[in-house]
């Protein structure tokens, strides 16, 4: 079975003032919450969690996607770098692991991720159905 992913970018961070030398980016901190939160949560051959330089958003707060090969990834931006949020972001991984789609109820996504829903790409499998289709419609 292929293993779930969330990246997080680890470059991000909300605010635009200057970080000092040894401070770490609201990425970074978000990174290392969601770590050890999800090790409490998840078996490692269940869900990896990747660090990313960028996920080009800068503007946009800390940034996550999840993906898995079968199904649609998600990209989530405007996140706070708390644990409230991190634990928000694993109950949302939670169902995106049970669901063999990715896709979730509306109604059950945590309220702190309803505004932090910003894409929904199709998965690639999905991608490449929908390309034979048109081809033996040619």
């Amino acid at each position: 079975m292929t293993k779930h992913t969330l990246f997080v970018c680890k470059s991000c961070h909300r605010s635009e003032e200057e970080l000092a030398e040894d401070q770490a980016c609201d990425g970074k901190i978000l990174l290392d919450t969601l770590t050890n939160l999800a090790a409490q949560q998840f078996a490692p051959e269940d869900l990896e969690i990747k660090s990313v330089g960028c996920l080009w958003a800068c503007s946009r707060g800390c940034v996550t996607a999840f993906a898995h090969p079968e199904k649609q990834t998600y990209l989530l931006i405007d996140l706070p770098p708390d644990e409230e949020y991190a634990s928000a972001l694993l109950q949302f991984t939670q169902m995106y692991i049970s669901n063999r789609k990715g896709a979730f109820i509306w109604d059950k996504l945590p309220d702190q991720l309803e505004s932090a829903m910003f894409a929904c790409i199709p998965a690639l499998s999905a991608t490449e159905q929908n390309a034979d289709e048109e081809d033996d419609l040619s």
